[in-house]
C-alpha cells in the first residue's frame, strides 16, 4: 500500500484528524457524497473531513484496492444509527500527496442523514463559513 495510504487510513482509525492535512495537496479536489459540487483546497478540505469524522460512528475500513496513484477504500460505519458502505475514490499526484478524493455511499437513507447531520454542524461553526467560497 502506498505510504500516503498507509497513513491516512491509519489516522482514520485512530480520529487523528489532525495529521490528515499533510496527507493533501494544496490544491486537493473533494466531492462528498451528499450533492453534486466540488470543495476545493487543503483547508477547505480538513475542514469538511475534520466534521465528517465526527459524524461517522462505527468506522471502519473493509477492503483497500490500488495500486500507483489510484486507490479505493471500502468503509462501512453508521449515521445517525443508520447503517452505511462506502468507498473513498483517492488519485495522489506526482508527489505522493492526495490530489482529488470523491466519497461514494448507499444506502440513499443514510446520505440524507449525512446531509442533515452535517449541515446542522456546519451552520454551528464560524470557521466554517470562510470555507464556502471553496466550494463550486
Amino acid at each position: 500500500m502506498h505510504t500516503t495510504i498507509q497513513k491516512f487510513h491509519d489516522a482514520v482509525l485512530a480520529h487523528d484528524h489532525d495529521s490528515v492535512p499533510a496527507l493533501m495537496a494544496e490544491n486537493i479536489k473533494f466531492q462528498p457524497p451528499t450533492y453534486w459540487a466540488t470543495w476545493n483546497g487543503r483547508d477547505a478540505v480538513a475542514a469538511v473531513l475534520g466534521h465528517v469524522n465526527e459524524v461517522f460512528t462505527d468506522f471502519e475500513y473493509r477492503r483497500v484496492m490500488g495500486a500507483g496513484k489510484d486507490w479505493a477504500l471500502e468503509f462501512q460505519c453508521k449515521v445517525d444509527g443508520l447503517d452505511c458502505v462506502g468507498v473513498d475514490l483517492i488519485t495522489l499526484n506526482d508527489e505522493g500527496l492526495m490530489q482529488t478524493f470523491e466519497v461514494v455511499m448507499r444506502p440513499y437513507k443514510t446520505i440524507g442523514a449525512l446531509r442533515a447531520a452535517m449541515n446542522e454542524r456546519v451552520a454551528k461553526d464560524p470557521s466554517f463559513l470562510k470555507h464556502k467560497s471553496a466550494l463550486s
